[in-house]
């Protein structure tokens, strides 16, 4: 049976009859979105990969013990995992999630546009690096949001279920982090091209 025609239940199924090429081609189908949700919140590279390897070591267990029910939202219930051990080891260690790059990751080098020249370049990096830090300024709820619609993609109801919060408070959150973001502007005089 070909693996990469498969849908995600699909996989899912074949995982449980035994087939293990199934589980690694829905790893690695969702592998880059789940890691990079969990960097965002760590901003630590080696702690994003041991709570990356908790949240498949929870998945394969969960699965193989029959509990899994999230027909063909597999991705979405990994994101909820990942979230979960993410606001969990927040908790255990008092620390606040952070959106600022690395010496050696950034999330908008994977974003970035080939057509742009040097000089464009370095202004779209100052600007992310603005926006970036205005972020991190914003209260933890509205911090969150933002994360999570702009830089994990998810939509907002798929944040609404995450953070246990009705889809108007997430939208209203929303709304108020680009209201502080925008005051911040005016506030701080950031210039952002």
């Amino acid at each position: 049976m070909e693996v990469l025609k498969l849908n995600d239940q699909q996989l899912i199924a074949e995982y449980l009859n035994g087939n293990e090429k199934a589980f690694e081609e829905l790893l690695s189908r969702h592998k880059d979105k789940i890691y990079t949700s969990i960097y965002l919140f760590v901003k630590d590279h080696s702690l994003a990969e041991d709570i990356f390897q908790e949240v498949f070591i929870k998945i394969i267990d969960t699965l193989r013990k029959g509990k899994y029910n999230h027909e063909g939202k597999f991705l979405q219930w990994a994101l909820r995992i990942s979230y979960n051990m993410c606001v969990d080891y927040f908790r255990r260690t008092r620390r606040r999630p952070k959106v600022s790059p690395t010496e050696t990751f950034d999330i908008f080098d994977v974003l970035q546009n080939p057509d742009l020249n040097a000089e464009q370049s370095i202004i779209k990096s100052q600007t992310h690096q603005k926006i970036r830090n205005l972020v991190d300024m914003l209260p933890p709820e509205q911090r969150e949001v933002v994360i999570l619609r702009h830089y994990a993609d998810m939509s907002f109801k798929e944040i609404a279920q995450l953070t246990r919060v009705s889809i108007n408070t997430a939208l209203g959150r929303m709304r108020y982090a680009l209201i502080n973001i925008r005051k911040m502007v005016e506030e701080k005089e950031v210039v952002l091209q």
